[in-house]
């Protein structure tokens, strides 16, 4: 595949450009350039204006409602959108919906995929466990199948915003024979259902997204059984992949590069001297030649036919980057605050001048170490990239 941009790429990219400058709505540029997290109906507002667009589904293919871009157009409208300010979709798009297409039936196809291109589900990823974090294929969780349904007793923890969840995908255990991943299946559960109880979890930031999930009884059908019964882990291993490729961040690498920048360059806004300091410079021209590495990686990786340990390679790396920008970026603005510390902004950083206060990027720093946590720990990528080169 030609990676070289072509007068179409560069056409679609003004066309882009120019849909944000016109609907992007100034409320969500401003909190993403103060580093604030966005509300529910915020993020359902924004995905409500792509799909109007007919941009819900930006890695869909046609025939399911997708946009059928080519994977540079992808990646263009990943990096204006962040560049911009504006909200990165809503990750489900790219996971329970790749995994639906590829596994799902024709009439979990038909109901849920429309749903989900008009955000009318909300989705969240029952998978990591108390005790089966690292080690997904220790699950506890059961499913007893009784007639056309099946009973669901267990607890997930980590499940991002489950508590605005309506549906969640999760992997369960129907089996104890054979390998630990020979017994898992992938079930589609409502989470309005009685026995379904989500709690959110405080983060270090002191706020967060987390959240836990406990199952007691749960009564699912049968017909929200995605593929086969005790075949889930392929469907799991098909969804993680979707993730991890998110997860390489490079439109967030590059956002967080641009606010690096503005931070580094206000004088007034910099008490510490960053902007004298060739130290920090030194820092800065690392890490950008880092991610001009990261960028040409991520191109190869699209433009292979089929994906091995590439999407592992790139989400450690996407997620050592984003740990290095959101460090630097601490290092910059108050290099001895506290957690808990609330400072005051500095003299001539008013909000409506997209700088985010201290407080707010210390915040962003100890939100960030969960990156090289989700999707999968950095050591279990080393370990999928290690047995890979030595198979």
């Amino acid at each position: 595949m030609d990676l070289r941009k072509t007068s179409d790429d560069r056409q679609f990219r003004e066309e882009v450009r120019d849909f944000l400058v016109r609907r992007l709505p100034p409320n969500l540029k401003a909190k993403a350039y103060r580093l604030q997290k966005l509300t529910k109906d915020e993020l359902v507002g924004w995905h409500r204006i792509l799909h109007e667009q007919g941009w819900g589904g930006p890695s869909w293919p046609r025939r399911f409602g997708g946009t059928g871009w080519t994977v540079m157009q992808q990646k263009i409208f990943e990096e204006e959108c962040y560049l911009a300010g504006a909200p990165r979709y809503v990750p489900q798009i790219n996971m329970i919906g790749p995994a639906l297409q590829r596994y799902g039936t024709p009439a979990q196809q038909e109901y849920f995929l429309p749903r989900l291109l008009r955000l009318e589900d909300w989705w969240c990823q029952g998978y990591s466990e108390p005790g089966a974090g690292s080690d997904l294929t220790s699950l506890r969780t059961r499913a007893r199948r009784v007639g056309d349904r099946y009973l669901v007793s267990g607890q997930k923890i980590w499940t991002t915003n489950a508590p605005w969840a309506n549906w969640m995908f999760a992997l369960v255990r129907t089996s104890d024979e054979g390998r630990p991943a020979d017994g898992i299946s992938f079930l589609l559960m409502e989470m309005g259902s009685p026995g379904v109880t989500a709690k959110w979890i405080k983060g270090i930031d002191g706020g967060g997204t987390l959240a836990e999930v406990f199952l007691d009884n749960v009564e699912v059908p049968v017909a929200n059984l995605v593929h086969e019964e005790n075949k889930g882990w392929a469907v799991a291993k098909s969804v993680l992949e979707h993730e991890r490729v998110g997860q390489a961040g490079f439109g967030q690498c590059k956002f967080l590069l641009k606010l690096l920048k503005r931070i580094m360059s206000a004088s007034d806004a910099n008490p510490h001297g960053a902007q004298s300091s060739p130290a920090l410079k030194r820092r800065l021209a690392e890490l950008e030649i880092e991610l001009i590495a990261h960028e040409w990686s991520l191109l190869r990786m699209l433009s292979a036919s089929k994906l091995g340990i590439e999407p592992s390679m790139l989400k450690n790396r996407g997620a050592a980057i984003q740990q290095s920008l959101t460090e630097l970026m601490l290092d910059c603005v108050s290099p001895g605050l506290r957690y808990g510390d609330s400072p005051a902004l500095p003299k001539g950083a008013e909000p409506d001048e997209g700088l985010p206060t201290p407080a707010a990027v210390a915040a962003a720093y100890l939100d960030f170490r969960k990156v090289s946590i989700f999707a999968g720990t950095t050591e279990v990528q080393k370990n999928i990239i290690s047995k890979a080169l030595l198979a």
